[in-house]
């Protein structure tokens, strides 16, 4: 009796841990879900934008190398207008360089030097120079096949499309990227995300064709998650030990930084890159440079020029798009951007070494009119570095 009696305590013991540990899980996926509801509250926003690690499964960036030194020149005044597009697009951080060198550096709304902020779409430009460095090394090659590396893909809405396919946004996947509809495609993987879901898997489900490969460009975030697949597939490393050794490190990102991930640890590629503001300026100063860091070549400068040139098929008129980078329906000499919903913005301006980059929190980024404003106005930034 005695010994039925401890068995029944010892079983009642476990019962209660694991019934606390299911409670526990629940709590903390009920708690990301509410994140995700709420990430874009008025209220919310700028806090979450700079604290993603808060509520998002996360895996951090080690920076390996000696931090690329920006010193402070002499300040250059912001052109008319300035403040009111700061208020206007609910600027958080505004960096400019020219020559290396930090011209303008602020932070608003109750932020700082020091928050990591996430970077939304700027995230696939990195992605793309990551690549580059992969396929100058024949690693994979632009012609080949998506499930040459990916075979889980066999079969799906990507059998068919090809690496450059990806890296263009044609992969002809049918793909809604409605951020303010609910049930939008895009949305749904955010859900997927918070809950702890795998983007591999949610990938894998994607079966609808809009188009074939290659034939014309439709921006689908998707495309640049499986294009992560693939570096995965063609090398066995993960994402952020790959970017962090081959790219970060390298170009001299001070860090700390770190990666969103779904439930199994996979990093958020598309999306989910988190830096500071000087951190972003860098990347931009690497991309303006070619590639290049002082002596040393880390992106194949043929690759750069190649990813910041217009090749995909966009509609007449609209903005361009090169290999994960966009590029202005009329551009300057020179002129490419990484961009991400909210207001995130890498500006480069390589004919004259200046970059501008941009994070905001700007709920009304898809107002008509905002996209194209904000270019002119860094392209005003830019111009009046020349003075």
């Amino acid at each position: 009796m005695k010994k039925w009696l401890r068995i029944m305590g010892v079983s009642a013991l476990g019962l209660s841990l694991l019934t606390a540990g299911g409670a526990l899980w629940k709590r903390e996926e009920l708690a990301r879900l509410w994140a995700v509801n709420s990430l874009f509250e008025p209220d919310r926003i700028v806090a979450n934008f700079s604290n993603m690690d808060r509520a998002f499964l996360n895996v951090p960036l080690t920076m390996s190398g000696d931090p690329l030194p920006l010193a402070p020149t002499d300040p250059v005044p912001l052109p008319r207008g300035t403040d009111a597009w700061l208020t206007e697009r609910a600027v958080t951080a505004l960096v400019v360089l020219r020559g290396g060198e930090i011209t303008h550096e602020s932070y608003h709304l109750g932020t700082s030097a020091a928050d990591r902020r996430i970077s939304w779409s700027v995230a696939k430009s990195f992605l793309s120079l990551l690549t580059g460095i992969l396929l100058d090394e024949q690693v994979l090659a632009l012609t080949d096949p998506i499930t040459r590396h990916v075979p889980a893909l066999a079969a799906t809405a990507y059998d068919g499309a090809t690496v450059e396919d990806v890296l263009q946004m044609e992969s002809g996947v049918e793909f809604d990227e409605d951020y303010l509809a609910r049930n939008s495609d895009i949305n749904r993987m955010g859900r997927e995300l918070a809950l702890g879901g795998t983007l591999d898997g949610f990938a894998a489900g994607l079966s609808a064709r809009a188009r074939a490969p290659g034939e014309a460009m439709q921006y689908v975030s998707m495309d640049t998650h499986v294009l992560g697949m693939v570096l995965r597939g063609a090398t066995g490393r993960e994402i952020p030990e790959l970017l962090s050794e081959r790219l970060l490190g390298p170009m001299g990102a001070e860090g700390p930084g770190y990666y969103l991930t779904d439930g199994s640890g996979v990093a958020f590629v598309l999306g989910g890159l988190n830096l500071t503001t000087l951190d972003y300026a860098r990347f931009g100063l690497l991309v303006a440079r070619d590639g290049r860091r002082g002596e040393r070549q880390i992106v194949p400068a043929d690759w750069v020029r190649r990813a910041t040139t217009a090749s995909a098929r966009t509609a007449p008129g609209e903005t361009r798009y090169g290999y994960q980078f966009w590029i202005p329906a009329e551009p300057r000499s020179g002129e490419v951007l990484a961009r991400g919903i909210y207001g995130q913005y890498v500006y480069v301006d390589r004919a004259r070494d200046i970059v501008v980059a941009v994070n905001a929190a700007d709920r009304s980024f898809r107002e008509p009119g905002a996209f194209e404003a904000s270019v002119e106005m860094m392209r005003a930034i830019a111009d009046a570095q020349m003075r």
